[in-house]
């Protein structure tokens, strides 16, 4: 009789489900893996047989057939261990095959029968649940983050004898986990970055907190020591709480990566990722022979931090284009193709020119013609079009720096700010599948951004004196949005438009003129 477990595997983000199919026959002593696995499937052999032993039930004596259905799909890892020796205990009668017909199995196992912790538990348990499976057990240490998932039992064991004995004499307790409670008790952070210890700078706070309310891209160009990086280090306490659905975004990628704590279930703070220049182009949008997130999806919801952002190859930053559009990242290859999430908020810091000093009122600048504007095209039109928000940051004046009795505003009254403009944002697009003003679409952009009279010849007049592009435009709306939002302000005015305007005029060939 050929047994069956339910278990699944994951490409991409999205989990596939995978039925385990045991056989055994009386041929010589052997297993066989079918069903287009990799090495560490394969490998799962041997795991399995001794995992058996050590928890005291018997190997069959016999040829074991294990066949992973549907057989075009490629498994991979190490989480079809479980699965595996349950089937071939129900083959051995151990367990009663007709007690797992509503259950899935997902976990690694040791050589003494362990059950070991696996990557991407929350995506795997998802796709189940929609699949219909009504029950999972999972490695306990996973336990938590499957326990996310509401509308299916989730079980947690720490070995193979736990797992038999659950369908006979000792049941295992449901793992539940109350994601909201969780999630609040978990937000709260101290930063060691705060904006009350930044001096001056007022303009470029205020820009960043614009880019924080709105999600919008912002480019920091000053001259060394002007406090650009120290902002960027600041930025992330100024940015509001995840939302359930973000956090259940993000748990997923960082589950699938294998970057989630094991005593952390779910993500509970906004990303914030800086990048060495020195990074290659897969490694910032992701890829490889079995394509894995990259920089700009470990970064969702969240920032992606370019220091110095010039130093960075331009085909490098040319790839930025597409995802700071769409919001996602397709990877393509032969036998297949994955889309990640990608939306972002990308935050950018540069010097004027190479020498840094360029515009600089208290240092000469050493650079000719030449070097700053092959220095200036690293960053091309396209790309720059994509950035809503583009400041100048120069250096402190000695009375700034000096100053030390100067109060400073500090993060925590900015972020108030913050999140009272994004509560208005999921307020207004709860039905439009958004969250935040960096996110409308054309559509929704005159839905939402609508301009009166006055307005519009104002539009009309910078649109002619700067030629904006037609998505340089869109983004001037998205960013005047936003003003409006932080001022409390359902109407966007004259004053908020003219603001978005002189954050987005600032671009490099006019700044180096």
């Amino acid at each position: 009789m050929v047994n069956k477990v339910t278990s699944a595997t994951v490409i991409g983000l999205n989990a596939y489900k995978v039925e385990v199919e045991i056989d055994t026959n009386n041929s010589l002593p052997a297993i066989s893996v079918v069903g287009l696995p990799d090495a560490a499937v394969n490998e799962a052999r041997d795991r399995v047989r001794s995992a058996i032993k050590n928890s005291e039930f018997t190997f069959p004596n016999k040829k074991v057939i294990i066949n992973l259905a549907p057989a075009d799909l490629r498994k991979e890892g190490t989480n079809f261990d479980l699965p595996i020796a349950v089937g071939i205990l129900a083959e051995e009668e151990v367990i009663d095959s007709q007690n797992i017909k509503d259950y899935a199995f997902i976990g690694e196992l040791s050589l003494d029968g362990t059950i070991r912790e696996v990557s991407g538990v929350l995506a795997l348990v998802l796709g189940l649940k929609e699949l219909g499976i009504k029950n999972v057990v999972v490695p306990m240490k996973n336990a938590k983050e499957a326990a996310l998932v509401e509308g299916i039992t989730v079980y947690g064991a720490n070995n193979l004898k736990e797992v038999a004995e659950h369908f006979s004499s000792a049941p295992l307790k449901p793992i539940y986990v109350n994601i909201n409670d969780y999630l609040v008790q978990n937000s709260q952070e101290e930063y060691i970055y705060d904006f009350k210890d930044v001096k001056g700078q007022q303009k470029a706070k205020k820009a960043l907190e614009i880019a924080a309310a709105g999600g919008h891209n912002i480019l920091m160009v000053g001259t060394p020591g002007s406090g650009k990086t120290l902002m960027a280090k600041c930025f992330p306490s100024i940015l509001p709480p995840l939302t359930l659905q973000e956090a259940l975004e993000l748990t997923k990628i960082y589950s699938v990566s294998g970057l989630l704590p094991s005593d952390e279930p779910l993500m509970t703070k906004r990303p914030f990722r800086p990048v060495h220049h020195k990074a290659s182009a897969n490694g910032i949008v992701g890829g490889g022979t079995n394509p894995k997130p990259g920089e700009i999806t470990l970064a969702h919801r969240g920032v992606l931090f370019l220091d110095e952002i010039v130093e960075f190859p331009r085909d490098v930053l040319e790839v930025l284009r597409q995802p700071l559009e769409d919001g996602e990242i397709v990877i393509t290859r032969s036998k297949m193709s994955v889309k990640y999430p990608a939306k972002f908020l990308l935050l950018g810091a540069m010097n004027p020119c190479p020498c840094g000093y360029l515009g600089d009122k208290e240092k000469q600048c050493t650079c000719t013609d030449f070097q700053i504007n092959r220095y200036l095209s690293k960053l091309s039109g396209p790309l720059l079009d994509r950035i809503d928000l583009q400041i100048d940051v120069p250096r402190l004046t000695s009375d700034e720096l000096l100053n030390s009795n100067s109060q400073e505003e500090s993060s925590s009254q900015i972020r108030a700010r913050v999140i009272k403009a994004r509560k208005i944002q999921l307020e207004r697009y709860k039905n439009e599948g958004i969250l935040t003003n960096s996110e409308l679409t054309p559509k929704l952009i005159k839905k939402y951004c609508p301009l009166d009279e006055k307005c519009q010849e104002l539009i009309k007049i910078a649109s002619v004196k700067y030629q904006l592009s037609g998505r340089r435009y869109d983004r001037v709306l998205k960013l005047a949005r936003t003003i409006a939002d932080l001022s409390d302000s359902k109407e966007i005015s004259q004053t908020h438009l003219m603001q978005a305007l002189q954050y987005r005029m600032m671009n490099l060939p006019e700044f180096h003129s």
